[in-house]
């Protein structure tokens, strides 16, 4: 009955979100199309700051940075933990509903807070939260963005976040190190200035995805530490396993997740580059791309990233 309860409160509150922007287009329809943007940003800024406030724990990551994976980890954590029901996902409070241990933590790229408050430069709005920094090597990052761009983007999602056009004719190179809202560049800016305002937050808990990928048993229990969460080894194992990339992929293909609004749902179930869980290589982007634009990459990475996240 809870978790019924809980699952018609999220479906309320995500038509309500849906309903106050089809509201706000409507309003605006005689508005300029970058006045209507930049209206729905802030709208979408004040949704995000009221969690802000409300949050225990603040999980920031720019995305396709291992965010979903680290969520289904969390999830199943306290799942066993608590003996919550099988197959909910975390989305904010709903598990703190069910069960009062469990922490509201709140999951963002941080995409539109700033355009709420006005403040572009700073990071002032989390100085007193716990923060998670869930941080993947850009070049990753923004190889990984086209394949979102192209095969899952919502399109109301590829203009309010200064996407390329649906159906542009750019290649993967180009839009990595172009100028959008999914390249490498964006990416840098994103990670720099979080490195530059690392120090005013009050508690920050800097996690790479590399290093998680590499010992996810590690990376777990610190992350647990940083939350203040009294996990036993039993559980940790539950989880990593849990998440493993094959159970991923396998729940993903199974749409195990069908009713957590879409995260971990094929974009088409024929194209393996329209799954939410694709690859997660570390290094990957080598792949794709010539010696010479590999060095290229490389180069502008050294050059402008931020050294607090060893990826040059």
């Amino acid at each position: 009955m809870k978790l019924a309860i809980q699952n018609l409160r999220q479906a309320l509150q995500i038509g309500k979100k849906k309903l106050s922007r089809k509201l706000l287009h409507w309003r605006m329809r005689d508005h300029s199309e970058a006045e209507i943007l930049a209206a729905e940003r802030k709208l979408r800024g004040v949704e995000q700051f009221d969690k802000l406030q409300r949050a225990d724990i603040v999980v920031v990551s720019f995305g396709k940075s291992g965010r979903t994976w680290l969520r289904v980890m969390v999830s199943h954590l306290f799942r066993v933990m608590y003996r919550l029901p099988e197959n909910a996902i975390l989305g904010f409070d709903n598990f703190h509903n069910l069960n009062r241990a469990v922490p509201k933590i709140f999951f963002t790229h941080d995409n539109y807070i700033k355009d709420f408050t006005g403040d572009f430069e700073t990071k002032q709005p989390f100085y007193n939260k716990r923060v998670v920094l869930l941080a993947r090597d850009p070049r990753d990052v923004a190889v990984s963005q086209f394949f979102q761009w192209k095969f899952r983007l919502k399109p109301s999602k590829v203009a309010i976040n200064n996407y390329p056009p649906r159906g542009s004719d750019i290649s993967l190179y180009d839009f990595v190190m172009g100028d959008n809202g999914g390249s490498m560049q964006a990416v840098i800016d994103y990670l720099n200035l979080w490195a530059r305002e690392a120090d005013k937050v009050k508690h920050l808990h800097l996690l790479r995805y590399e290093d998680l990928r590499a010992n996810p048993k590690e990376g777990l229990r610190k992350l647990l530490e940083f939350m203040q969460v009294d996990a036993s080894d039993a559980h940790v194992d539950a989880a990593v396993e849990y998440s493993s990339y094959e159970n991923m992929k396998k729940m993903e293909s199974k749409e195990q997740f069908r009713f957590s609004g879409g995260r971990m749902m094929p974009g088409d179930k024929d194209n393996p580059d329209s799954y939410k869980v694709r690859r997660a290589k570390v290094g990957g982007y080598r792949d794709y791309f010539s010696d010479e634009e590999v060095a290229a990459i490389d180069a502008r990475l050294k050059a402008e990233l931020d050294p607090l996240f060893r990826y040059s």
